[in-house]
């Protein structure tokens, strides 16, 4: 989720007075790839990287306050963004308040929940049985890895996989067609539950065509080990 794309309602305080039309005409040269140094207060080394402004546009403005609409590729800072803009107006700006509206599939309008829907439908669950307000407030983990390449495998392959184990071709069904060396794929049950995300170390046709070889190795493993009946035995001492 952290590598998907963002979408985010931001408030922006400018320092001093821009007419409209200068503005506009500012904010539109921040569209597409632009420069930027992670603030000094970041998660991240501080140095310059390219990140794509896929559209920025004014929703609102009140004197000094500009709302801003910003849908942007994943690692920008709207609050560097901000002080950049008001650099190039040379009046300076800051962000004032920020709101993400989706990150990837998810949504605002669709996913968002508060933390009292939550405890309401647990407790809904707990005292009457009823499973569809949880069902709505927790969405499966499937949900979040629908935008990138599955790779269905064996039941006998699932265990191994859960201990970290890299997946080799014989253990593969299925493969989607776009997978490339190194891109990060979602290895699936014949039920369809997330066993583990990966990296493939072969394209899609090279799983396909050949008989032996690690095809992806498990980065991030979801499910618990022993969900499956292990295909191996350990020898005991």
């Amino acid at each position: 989720m952290l590598k998907e794309d963002k979408e985010y309602i931001c408030v922006m305080r400018l320092h001093g007075d821009v007419s409209d039309e200068r503005l506009e005409k500012v904010i539109n040269l921040f569209k597409g790839p632009i420069f930027q140094r992670p603030p000094l207060r970041s998660a991240v080394k501080r140095t310059v990287r390219i990140r794509r402004i896929y559209d920025i546009k004014i929703l609102e403005r009140e004197g000094r306050e500009v709302l801003l609409h910003v849908w942007c590729e994943a690692g920008t800072y709207m609050r560097k963004l901000c002080h950049d803009i008001g650099e190039i107006l040379g009046v300076g700006a800051h962000m004032q308040e920020l709101r993400r509206i989706r990150s990837g599939s998810l949504t605002e309008d669709e996913h968002l929940v508060t933390l009292h829907d939550v405890i309401d439908a647990y407790r809904f669950w707990i005292d009457n049985g009823l499973e569809d307000p949880l069902r709505r407030a927790i969405i499966p983990v499937e949900y979040t890895v629908q935008h990138i390449p599955k790779v269905v495998i064996r039941d006998t392959a699932v265990d191994a996989i859960c201990h970290g184990a890299p997946l080799a071709v014989p253990g593969v069904l299925m493969v989607d067609s776009r997978i490339r060396k190194k891109d990060y794929v979602a290895i699936f049950t014949l039920k369809g539950e997330l066993v583990a995300i990966g990296e493939a170390a072969m394209r899609s046709e090279q799983i396909l065509a050949s008989k032996r070889g690690i095809a992806v190795k498990p980065r991030f493993v979801v499910m618990e080990p022993g969900t499956y009946p292990p295909a191996w035995k350990r020898e005991e001492n």
